[in-house]
């Protein structure tokens, strides 16, 4: 606790390996908060700065926090194909509104193997022709794999764009037997 009674926020992170780069998984009691792909030094140590900023708290790296068990043990076995759907507590305070609506229903909405139209996805929460703002909220997911924003596609059969990288879009989509295997 904090000196006025309250309980200070806790963020703890480790880094994973997985097969698109590593990535940074961060965690509160709440649950897991934030992902973020190539989280190599630079970028790691970018979002460390951005996630401090945005919860008021110093991340602590925890690899065995018990906050992070759990999320960790599901991306691995998400990675080497043995789990589809992530059952895990999940943080929304660095989302909000619209975005959080679109990034919900997405979750919840979207299941592996299976995509979906910006478009299609703006008139499911309620906003037809607002297929550029879900391209936005797609853009602001603090939680991508686990809110599987690789899962949404251009009406056209594009594959549109990704915060990772489109090759890592690629990659995740045929993981998921979407696409075929990038050949190199």
């Amino acid at each position: 606790m904090d000196s006025h009674g309250q309980y200070e926020q806790r963020v703890v992170w480790t880094v994973v390996g997985t097969g698109i780069g590593p990535l940074l998984l961060a965690a509160t009691r709440d649950g897991l908060v934030n992902v973020v792909f190539h989280a190599t030094d630079a970028a790691r140590d970018r979002a460390l700065e951005r996630l401090a900023a945005r919860l008021g708290t110093e991340p602590v790296e925890a690899p065995g926090s018990p906050l992070l068990t759990e999320a960790i043990r599901q991306v691995e076995a998400y990675f080497a194909g043995l789990r589809r759907d992530f059952e895990l507590p999940l943080d929304w305070s660095l989302i909000s509104g619209f975005n959080r609506r679109v990034l919900r229903e997405l979750a919840s909405g979207v299941p592996y193997g299976e995509v979906v139209g910006y478009g299609d996805l703006a008139g499911r929460v309620g906003r037809p022709g607002g297929a550029q703002a879900v391209g936005m909220a797609m853009g602001a997911n603090p939680l991508p794999v686990v809110v599987p924003c690789h899962r949404v596609v251009e009406s056209d059969g594009g594959i549109g764009g990704f915060g990772g990288g489109v090759d890592t879009k690629r990659r995740l989509l045929a993981l998921e037997g979407v696409l075929p295997e990038p050949l190199f």
